[in-house]
């Protein structure tokens, strides 16, 4: 298992600052830009490769909490995140409310292209624009849960910064790992029900 953090020099912490990251990937990248090696041996030129790989493949890693999140967990306990089906604590509602605004709307968005009469047509489209904003204010909602959990992370920085030595057995024991498996699992709730209202509201818009 590549260790992200350790290949962009990056601390290992729960939340990281992206514009810094972003900083750290073009410092680090930036000497092996293949017009760097245009008349290197092919050797070079493969091992610069390489390394840019590497490098790109830890960056996107840790800039996604749902891909840094995970790393995170298995390098501090040597196992990956355990595979929970339970909703996070702080999500059910929004789990009842978009699941049940979701099947609401698929019920509805056939009866777009099924009226054929002016004013029944007129009738549907302005349902079509109220369901637009049902959806865009459970967007809303989804968007501030996704900003109250990077604000958690962002918090919980300080406790891996005060934590003991890595290798140390007080560390694991010190740092919030159950939490943090948490709000991981609460994230990929997020992305999905993220992709699920935007997918909807195409679909309303294009009738």
């Amino acid at each position: 298992m590549m260790d992200a953090f350790a290949v962009l020099s990056e601390p290992r912490r729960p939340w990281v600052d992206l514009d810094r990251l972003k900083a750290r990937f073009r410092e680090m990248s930036s000497p092996l830009h293949p017009d760097r090696f245009q008349s290197a041996s092919p050797e070079e030129q493969a091992s610069a490769s390489a390394r840019y790989a590497e490098l790109n493949s830890a960056f996107n890693q840790l800039r996604d909490s749902r891909e840094r999140l995970p790393l995170l967990l298995q390098l501090e306990s040597g196992a990956p995140p355990r595979d929970i089906q339970r909703i996070p604590p702080g999500t059910m509602d929004l789990f009842v409310e978009i699941g049940q605004a979701c099947r609401d709307c698929d019920a509805f968005l056939p009866r777009l292209t099924a009226a054929t009469s002016p004013m029944l047509k007129l009738q549907v489209m302005r349902e079509g624009l109220e369901w637009a904003d049902r959806l865009q204010t459970l967007q809303s909602k989804v968007r501030t849960r996704q900003e109250e959990l990077e604000t958690e992370l962002r918090q919980m920085n300080t406790l891996w910064e005060q934590a003991p030595a890595m290798g140390t057995a007080e560390r694991a024991a010190t740092l919030p790992l159950e939490r943090l498996e948490q709000i991981y699992r609460a994230l990929s709730y997020v992305a999905r029900w993220t992709e699920q209202l935007q997918e909807r509201i195409v679909q309303l818009a294009i009738g």
